[in-house]
């Protein structure tokens, strides 16, 4: 017999399920405009508290915590109010807070610049910062999904339903993601990214609400919220909450190993990053909809565990690929001048080796949502496992990140999450097994285990050459060996000697520094430039170790009394230092150098300290976040950290460039450094890389300063430095110039400054990444470069002489 009030709301209840697609697809909505979230704010927090693992791991916390938070308080509120309104509210608020981060975030360089910001208190500030930036509106996201489920009715196919919401909005996410990564950024900016996000807000809350006209909150036989008719809730299922816990756990941690170690493979560009999280999203996607369909016809307990064993072969199965398989395909990635055939490959090799775990993993939530009980509350359950899937997420993307990975390395990362894997199954098999006594399920659970071990106990570490040469391994297969290889808590890195006795020093698949004559010529005149120019300099920043030449070679300058250098990565220095000390001449264990680790962007905003000289190691502007060191903003706060007369010295490469990307580096430079020069290294007569050089007053060049200087006692370690690298005399040097703003700004008109708001460089960098343009690109600097009439000063013989030599080199 119905009453009244179910009477009543059966035409809403189908006015309701009619409604059902449109909802999904909005709920896909906000995932897009989520993801397209994270990315921006991911850069932004990058530029504004450093990109160390410490604080992008405290940006995670933060951003996660605040979708955990939303999950557990928005489920407790007692609201009367329509579930589709208040989802538009949420989304609405997201929107509005979404534009306010945009302006806020960039306040906060001005208020950590006056505080500490070295050290533990700086990490800490920068962690509350981060919190305080992201935790209002993704304690909204957070909340939006308990706040839909509240508008289903309870019974078995809540469940799948909810799986099936969760899945929408994942699916969501993989179009936010490559929307932003390929396009918003790549075309435009974070303020057009973050305003094609929130506009997805407002128009998911408007449809809301209109979809909320006519209808009832509460269903068919549900008492309204708060009534003494509401059921009592049910006890909580511990074990179900942490298994998935556990699973979130392996998901993230298995995603932050997979992507750096897949990051080596196919270069670390925005655009690998993009593929990767997109690919990961999408197993996720695809297994939350097979996990739904399915739970008609399993046991959801049951389902969740074995579920957990499964993913023991699937974490396996990634590993293998990434260790055994992929580095030995026989393929070159270089072949293609185009990127967008890079791309297809980079996405089928990470599909087919990130699908299979991640649809597991995906396939876990829903099961999980069936497994916990029928709910007094479906939004306190679909909450309650939200909350605990992403707690395990932060503590398993923090603890192998910041922990794991660093202690013991990523081979025994990758087989203790399969472990916890196989080990998260157990609380919910064991006591099925106990109350069944089931013999067969007891034997079938030994074995799955001990396959888990047996497959644990066999997963190979990375081949050194993937952390040495990368995409380029299988092209340089037999022409070195691996001496050496450690992972650091930010970076791996490997030294390997070729067969003609050269030294390579490698980090995250990419040649950094060598003994080779060019690279030892690039990374000596880093350093020599500023200080044989410079009258008498005191003190030198080093932005990054590297093989710590550059560094060295303020060693052999007598002025010169204190030598600091910003590092990234703690493992480099004395790596560096054990097999280059006789290239860097022990710079790390020198008593006027101190070495500090931290972002140098971070480093450099937030010191005190000014220079008379600061040199920008070899940084390749196409790695994700390098770019934030070829920006306007820090070229101009690298200028305030000058002492007058100071001079800054920064590689570029034209190597794995193309024309765009390095018009775009010397434009924007010379926007900072209009006084500034550009020194070319070239390679049997070829264009190769350059050191751009910057001061803040015009550039004048003593020659018979210079001269004496060069014939002083008290000179002769520089003068032989320079002689190792067949730089014999003062015109050898001065020869290597190529142009300043009068010339070259002619060739750099119309292109793109790289500005904190887009850094569009990254993007552009990343296109060019297979070019073989090194030699063209020189070519083209020399027919827009005139000879420097007014550069030079001194006797009028040298003057001559030295323009001769530059004028011959065009």
């Amino acid at each position: 017999m119905t009453t009244p009030a179910e009477t009543a709301a059966a035409p809403a209840a189908s006015s309701a399920s009619k409604s059902v697609p449109l909802l999904l697809i909005l709920f896909a909505a906000s995932g897009c405009s989520a993801l397209i979230y994270e990315v921006v704010w991911y850069q932004l927090l990058q530029l504004a508290i450093g990109s160390t693992s410490v604080s992008l791991g405290i940006l995670l916390a933060a951003f996660m915590g605040g979708l955990c938070i939303g999950s557990i308080w928005f489920p407790r509120l007692k609201l009367r109010s329509h579930p589709l309104r208040v989802y538009g509210a949420l989304e609405l608020g997201i929107g509005l807070l979404g534009v306010l981060v945009l302006f806020v975030i960039p306040l906060l360089t001005s208020v950590y610049t006056a505080a500490v910001g070295l050290g533990l208190p700086g990490m800490l500030l920068r962690g509350v910062l981060a919190a305080i930036c992201l935790l209002p509106p993704t304690i909204l996201m957070g909340a939006s999904l308990p706040a839909i489920v509240r508008w289903s009715e309870w019974q078995r196919q809540d469940a799948s339903w909810w799986g099936f919401l969760y899945g929408g909005n994942t699916a969501g996410a993989v179009f936010g993601c490559l929307l932003a990564g390929f396009y918003l950024l790549r075309v435009h900016n974070t303020a057009v990214a973050t305003y094609a996000a929130a506009a997805l807000n407002f128009a998911v809350a408007l449809i809301a609400y209109l979809l909320s006209a006519g209808q009832t909150w509460w269903s068919t036989g549900r008492a309204e919220p708060g009534s003494a008719a509401e059921p009592a809730a049910s006890p909580t299922n511990w074990l179900v909450y942490i298994t998935i816990a556990l699973s979130g756990a392996c998901a993230l941690g298995g995603e932050v190993v997979w992507t750096r170690l897949m990051g080596y493979l196919m270069g670390a560009t925005v655009y690998v990053f993009s593929i990767i999280l997109a690919v990961f999203l999408t197993g996720l996607a695809i297994g939350s909809a097979l996990g739904s369909a399915a739970l008609r016809a399993v046991r959801p307990k049951l389902a969740l565990a074995w579920c957990q064993i499964l993913l023991c072969g699937a974490i396996a199965w990634s590993a293998y690929t990434i260790a055994d398989s992929l580095p030995y395909w026989p393929i070159n990635p270089l072949l293609a001048a185009s990127p967008w055939f890079t791309f297809q490959l980079d996405l089928a090799r990470t599909i087919w080796t990130l699908l299979p775990p991640t649809i597991l993993w995906g396939a876990s939530f829903p099961l999980a949502l069936a497994a916990a009980g029928k709910p007094s509350d479906p939004g306190k359950t679909v909450g309650g496992i939200y909350a605990a899937n992403t707690l395990g997420a932060i503590a398993g993307a923090l603890g192998v990140s910041l922990i794991l990975i660093p202690w013991i390395g990523t081979q025994q990362t990758q087989r203790l999450l399969l472990i916890v894997s196989a080990s998260s199954a157990l609380f919910l098999l064991l006591p099925y097994i106990r109350e069944t006594r089931s013999i067969g399920m007891t034997v079938l659970l030994a074995v799955s285990l001990g396959v888990a071990l047996r497959l644990a106990s066999g997963l190979d570490a990375v081949p050194g050459e993937l952390i040495a040469y990368g995409r380029r391994m299988a092209l340089n297969s037999g022409q070195s060996q691996i001496l050496y290889t450690a992972e650091g808590r930010n970076s791996s890195v490997a030294i390997s000697q070729w067969n003609n006795g050269a030294t390579y020093i490698n980090v995250n698949g990419r040649v950094e520094a060598t003994t080779e004559i060019y690279d030892m010529k690039l990374q000596r005149m880093v350093g020599h430039l500023p200080a044989l120019l410079h009258p008498n300099p005191k003190s030198v920043l080093g932005i990054g170790f590297g093989a710590g030449v550059s560094a060295g070679t303020f060693t052999r300058y007598p002025s010169i009394e204190h030598i600091t250098v910003c590092e990234i990565e703690q493992v480099i220095p004395p790596t560096s230092t054990r097999y280059f000390s006789l290239q860097n001449y022990g710079v790390m264990l020198n008593p006027k150098t101190r070495i500090v680790y931290d972002d140098a962007r971070h480093y450099v905003w937030t010191t005190r300290d000014r220079f008379d000289i600061i040199a920008s190691d070899p940084l390749d502007v196409f790695v994700k976040g390098t770019a934030a060191l070829y920006s306007k903003e820090y070229f101009e706060v690298v200028k305030q950290h000058l002492n007058p007369g100071g001079m800054f010295t920064l590689y570029v490469p034209l190597y794995e460039s193309d024309e765009n990307t390095v018009r775009s580096e010397l434009a924007t430079f010379l926007e900072a450094f209009p006084y500034g020069t550009v020194w070319a290294n070239t390679r049997d007569g070829r264009g190769y890389d350059t050191v751009f050089m910057g001061q803040a007053e015009p550039l004048k060049i003593d020659l018979d300063e210079l001269q004496e200087r060069w014939t002083r006692s008290d000179y002769a370690p520089a003068v032989e430095s320079l002689r190792q690298v067949g730089i014999s005399s003062i015109v050898d040097l001065l020869a290597t110039y190529t142009g300043g703003k009068p010339d070259l700004g002619e060739w750099t008109k119309g292109a793109d400054i790289n500005s904190d708001q887009d850094l569009r460089l990254q993007y552009i960098a990343g296109w060019g990444i297979n070019s073989q343009l090194e030699d063209h690109i020189y070519r083209q600097m020399l027919r827009y470069s005139k000879a420097p009439a007014n550069l030079f000063t001194g006797s009028p013989e040298l003057v001559q002489s030295v323009l001769s030599v530059v004028q011959a080199g065009r």
